[in-house]
């Protein structure tokens, strides 16, 4: 059996030590490829792009927020981006005071993937795209439900995560990483009623927490005791395991031994 060591706070560990350090960006280079140059010369014939690179062998154009559907329209049927498999939003308010909306589109029978960029503010709305690929309809809720970016024209614009009531948008940049007070008292609220809040105190939000005290959820706390034992009590003596199965050899505790290394 390998040596106990305690956990406490294991997954508070820092693993960056340079809290200033800022991931280098990712080129953006000229569009040279023929297909690529095709689509964009077909998509400037309809709207106006702002901007056009590749990264990472993939097409990135930069729009109006009003071209959206436009643009995704000639993508999908002129230019053969018959799939839009991925769309989200990015929070760059506190910078910019804007969101970034983005549509990753493909086209199977090319292999080739673009990536189409919007900025809207935050009292803004943007045109749903669901019309033309149907993987938009709870990809533009999740928006709504994560960042509150309203979708014009959405058949059905509710929160698809979070309930009806909560408070706040849990993937803006200004979000609280434990959540805020509604989101520490909104179980016991719901379920008991706020006059239950000081018998059974707010929910515990931090996924580091470990607490030495209960022994009904945490299975082990410096020695094994057995399930909602007193946290003080004596370490439970194991001499054997696997009495009750026949098929699996004994496992007889006083011929253990603690290895230092490896082999």
């Amino acid at each position: 059996m390998r040596p106990y060591r305690p956990k406490d706070n294991v997954q508070k560990k820092s693993y960056y030590t340079d809290r200033f350090w800022v991931a280098p960006r990712i080129p953006e280079e000229p569009v040279e490829d023929e297909i690529f140059k095709a689509d964009l010369r077909t998509l400037k014939k309809e709207i106006k792009v702002k901007k056009a690179y590749i990264q990472r062998g993939q097409l990135v154009i930069i729009i109006d927020a009003k071209d959206n559907v436009k643009a995704l329209q000639v993508l999908k049927e002129k230019c053969g981006y018959d799939i839009l498999s991925e769309m989200s939003a990015i929070d760059y308010l506190a910078q910019d005071g804007e969101f970034e909306i983005f549509y990753q589109l493909l086209a199977m029978s090319k292999r080739k993937r673009v990536r189409v960029k919007c900025r809207i503010k935050e009292d803004e709305a943007i045109e749903s795209v669901e019309p033309l690929f149907r993987s938009a309809d709870w990809s533009e809720r999740e928006m709504y439900d994560m960042f509150g970016i309203k979708v014009n024209n959405h058949p059905y614009l509710k929160r698809i995560l979070m309930p009806e009531d909560w408070v706040g948008y849990p993937l803006r940049k200004t979000y609280p990483l434990h959540g805020d007070e509604a989101a520490q008292w909104y179980e016991v609220d719901k379920i008991f009623g706020k006059e239950y809040r000081e018998i059974i105190g707010p929910e515990q939000r931090d996924a580091a927490y470990i607490s030495t005290t209960d022994t009904c959820n945490f299975a082990r706390i410096y020695h094994e005791v057995p399930r909602c034992a007193d946290p003080n009590s004596e370490p439970e003596k194991i001499e054997s395991f696997n009495e009750d199965a026949p098929l699996v050899e004994t496992f007889d505790l006083k011929k253990s031994k603690i290895v230092d290394k490896t082999r």
